[in-house]
């Protein structure tokens, strides 16, 4: 297979410079689903036209390059340039929306929990419709996802990375506004509670769907949800987000699932994502039966540092989430020997990377496209 025909169908292995056959490759084909679905989530983004017309490629290119940029990835940087240079149509948008979108994706890439509707408002103003907005904003948390994922892949794999500084990561500062924009009572703590969501701009409504479209949002039970609702506004990619989420969450073997979700929760909490983190705790909480060791973790004062008090299991599995969860990340090979010299195997290590880097994913469109409140 060439260079070329293996970026088709697995970019991120080329990126990484995965060896075939070796211990991580075996990995991520155990977990297919997840790399497949990865994989797919690129296409969409930026290997089709549908229902993108008004999002120029060469714009979409353009702002997952300074993405890249932005997380220190050289080789993911250098494969958006690329690919931007090699466009024979560079058709793009006007320069104002184009700069509104850049300050859109600075804001997810580097201090997502800074968001409000009023920026959303700010992206309409320029001439984003809500369908481009939430094109826009899961391309960027695509990227931000890519980015995580190669660098988890090259230290498994024993690769060097670039140092981005201290892997030593401390919990993000969050909303401390007691309301949403719309009245209703905001949480200001991170919690194990249910939570509420609402959209700062309009979720598609059901019957606007396509009887197909409706019946891909039934298969995996988003019909009824502001949040998935919104998303479907490009489905094409929620779909594929939302095999990829399956694909990495919802598989046997590997990493424990109470060590998956206790990764969701502490990426959320680095991102300063209250809602995310109270569904991710709660059922960390749940599978592990450690209900207080999960609050202690949520309980964390933003700036210090997530494991204190944490078992040495998870206390490592943290730290390297935590690190991974910088902008840039800054989880180094170290960690991965402490993890190792804990038991974890390839695949495990391979499902904490992705599990955490996940939600770099789903953090981003949580905080930037709504926000949550108490039930």
């Amino acid at each position: 297979m060439t260079v070329a025909q293996q970026q088709a169908t697995d970019l991120l292995a080329t990126l990484a410079e995965i060896e075939p056959g070796s211990t991580l490759a075996q990995a991520r084909e155990t977990r297919d689903a997840a790399t497949l679905h990865t994989q797919g989530s690129y296409d969409a983004l930026f290997n089709s036209n549908e229902n993108l017309a008004e999002f120029p490629l060469a714009d979409r290119l353009a702002l997952a390059q300074q993405v890249a940029r932005w997380h220190n990835d050289v080789q993911l940087g250098a494969h958006y340039a690329e690919r931007l240079k090699a466009l024979s149509d560079d058709t793009s948008t006007s320069k104002q929306k184009y700069q509104t979108a850049l300050a859109h994706a600075e804001r997810l890439s580097f201090k997502p929990a800074n968001a409000t509707a009023e920026h959303l408002a700010e992206l309409q103003d320029a001439g984003w419709s809500a369908d481009a907005i939430v094109t826009l904003s899961q391309l960027v948390a695509f990227v931000s996802f890519q980015s995580r994922l190669l660098r988890g892949y090259r230290l498994i794999s024993g690769k060097s990375v670039e140092d981005n500084g201290s892997a030593s990561v401390g919990a993000a500062f969050w909303n401390s506004q007691p309301a949403t924009h719309t009245g209703k009572n905001a949480p200001v703590a991170f919690t194990q509670d249910e939570l509420g969501w609402e959209p700062w701009i309009a979720s598609k409504p059901l019957k606007d769907f396509e009887p197909q479209q409706q019946e891909t949002l039934a298969r995996f039970g988003h019909s009824d949800s502001d949040y998935f609702r919104l998303l479907g506004r490009n489905l094409t990619v929620l779909e594929q987000r939302t095999l990829t989420d399956k694909g990495i969450f919802f598989t046997s073997g590997g990493l424990p699932r109470k060590e998956r979700e206790l990764a969701a929760a502490v990426a959320s909490k680095i991102n300063g994502c209250i809602y995310c983190a109270s569904v991710h705790a709660r059922k960390a909480a749940q599978l592990s039966k450690q209900p207080e060791a999960v609050q202690r973790l949520l309980d964390t004062p933003a700036g210090d540092i997530l494991s204190l008090g944490q078992e040495p299991r998870w206390q490592a599995e943290i730290d390297f989430s935590a690190s991974l969860s910088a902008t840039p990340p800054t989880a180094n090979q170290q960690q991965i020997s402490g993890l190792r010299e804990l038991g974890l195997s390839d695949l495990e290590l391979l499902d904490l990377v992705q599990s955490t880097a996940f939600f770099a994913w789903a953090n981003r469109l949580m905080l930037t496209l709504g926000e949550p409140f108490e039930q």
